[in-house]
């Protein structure tokens, strides 16, 4: 899809935004817009998952800490819905917001499009973020893909090619299509070579994304002055180790030249292989 154009759904339509903690979400950027838009249109929580359904405890462990009256509570690892009504437009955005889960995935993206159902969901975007060979200098790439070839015609969007190993979006995506549902992804692409959170950067560009997509202003707050602090601190790095210094200019050569295959299957399947990379070494096997 054509980064600038900017496809719009019908006003007032219900829309649910749903982003995930784990290989779907690199730099937390996505998880991130989803927290900002919580905030700033003042969402409130109306549903939850159990998470002793979907979650091994023991790779998404509970986490224990004093509460509000000050005693010691334990918070699981679960997927929230929450529910917002914009300003401007009077639309109500429904937001998921989990950790992929270990076990059940058709029943737990059951229980979600169920939930979806009950409160008027005609649309489902899963917000995803991954790590990609693009340079930091540049404006973050965000794809927007669809399964639905009307959703496709009616938006312009790109189809999805994408061959290989999934993650929880794209199983959600292809189960809201089975239901008749509206269904399209939005992948922001974070530089490899930075992937660490926060990327505010990529945050923004998610945020800008959606507020094409639904027709209304997101309040930034301070993300943008965060986004050019991590730039110029991503600058400093690039400055000090020649190595990454020369990377860096070798993608924005390519970038300036050519496009890059932002959220292609190649690119997925990339990420893929990185993040079992990272879980290898992360269990000690």
């Amino acid at each position: 899809m054509n980064e600038d154009a900017a496809p719009d759904l019908p006003a007032r339509e219900t829309v649910m935004l749903a982003a995930f903690e784990g290989w779907n979400d690199a730099g937390s950027a996505a998880t991130t817009a989803l927290e900002h838009l919580h905030d700033v249109w003042g969402a409130e929580q109306v549903d939850e998952l159990d998470p002793e359904e979907y979650h091994d405890f023991q790779v998404n462990r509970p986490v224990v800490g004093l509460g509000p009256d000050g005693t010691r509570e334990i918070t699981w690892p679960t997927t929230a819905v929450a529910v917002a009504t914009t300003p401007r437009s009077g639309r109500q955005v429904v937001l998921v917001h989990g950790i992929e889960p270990s076990m059940r995935w058709r029943r737990y993206c059951g229980e979600l499009l169920d939930i979806a159902a009950g409160l008027g969901v005609r649309t489902i975007v899963t917000v995803g973020a991954l790590l990609a060979d693009v340079p930091h200098t540049r404006p973050i790439p965000v794809n927007a893909t669809s399964e639905d070839a009307h959703v496709r015609e009616l938006m312009g969007l790109e189809p999805n090619t994408y061959e290989g190993p999934t993650g929880i979006v794209g199983v959600l995506q292809h189960e809201a299509a089975a239901r008749g549902m509206q269904a399209l992804s939005l992948w922001a692409a974070v530089p490899h070579y930075v992937a660490a959170p926060p990327s505010p950067k990529a945050t923004l560009a998610i945020l800008h994304r959606i507020e094409a997509l639904i027709g209304e202003p997101v309040p930034l707050a301070e993300l943008p002055e965060d986004a050019t602090a991590w730039q110029l601190g991503v600058d400093e790095l690039a400055g000090e180790d020649s190595e990454i210094g020369e990377y860096v200019r070798q993608l924005e050569e390519a970038k300036d030249t050519a496009e890059l295959p932002e959220a292609s299957g190649e690119a997925i399947a990339q990420e893929f292989e990185r993040y079992l990379r990272r879980r290898d070494k992360g269990t000690g096997g």
